[in-house]
């Protein structure tokens, strides 16, 4: 999967997706995750990309030309033909599990990272597919989004993890949040690891881990549990009382 990065800051994406898994899978080849810097495709000598917005208001908008002449650049830079283009945005759709492997579906992303006040809604119209956001809260740029959305996704793509379960059971996968883990040493600071852990017996270790999961999702997150169907809980079986009917009257 190829994923294509437009920001002011490159340095700054860079450092975040060289490191840790995104990084070896850089590194291998599995993923091609490329920068490109808006301000080399300003027309101007100073190298400008904002202006003051139509009509007045606080602060500068990025402006259209740079951010396209980037996007010409960025199309001709090899690569598959069929590509998606998203805009870091805070009206944008929230960034979900779910929004995560529709993404990772496609051959290409090409990312753009806004910055001061947003940027000309022209480019919005001519060049994005769709607008992004990671949540209900305003960053002073895209590339946090943009690495957020790169790591994201990129994880998904196979041969990035080791094996397909490190994500298939994790936090929303199947709309729970993750239960509690443990490892050694068995007691720390007086607290011990539950004892049904330390069985053996794996079928009562997935009821336990998906008991607490459902637990922590009614806790933690209860608009996630408000969507979980009714089979998501396992009720414990009652006990079925005996009775004289049943060959157990008294004598």
């Amino acid at each position: 999967m190829r994923i294509d990065i437009m920001t002011l800051f490159p340095d700054l994406v860079e450092t975040v997706l060289s490191e840790s898994i995104i990084g070896r899978a850089r590194a291998a080849g599995t993923l091609d995750i490329r920068t490109y810097n808006i301000r080399d495709y300003s027309d101007d000598r100073r190298h400008r990309v904002d202006d003051t917005p139509y009509g007045g208001g606080m602060g500068m908008l990025m402006a259209a030309p740079p951010i396209y002449n980037c996007f010409e650049a960025v199309r001709a830079d090899g690569g598959p033909d069929e590509y998606h283009v998203v805009y870091m945005s805070p009206r944008g759709r929230v960034l979900t599990q779910q929004v995560a492997k529709e993404l990772s579906q496609k051959e290409r992303l090409i990312v753009l990272c806004g910055h001061y006040e947003g940027v000309d809604q022209r480019i919005i119209d001519e060049i994005v597919d769709e607008e992004i956001s990671i949540g209900d809260f305003v960053l002073t740029g895209g590339e946090i989004p943009a690495c957020i959305l790169a790591d994201a996704v990129g994880r998904l793509v196979p041969g990035v993890l080791s094996d397909a379960e490190c994500f298939e059971k994790e936090s929303f996968e199947d709309g729970l949040l993750e239960y509690p883990q443990y490892t050694r040493p068995a007691v720390f600071h007086g607290m011990e690891v539950p004892e049904v852990l330390l069985s053996g017996h794996h079928a009562n270790i997935d009821a336990w881990r998906h008991e607490k999961s459902v637990e922590i999702t009614r806790k933690n997150r209860p608009d996630l549990a408000e969507k979980l169907p009714p089979e998501t809980e396992k009720p414990k079986k009652k006990r079925k009382r005996k009775t004289p009917a049943d060959g157990e009257g008294n004598i």
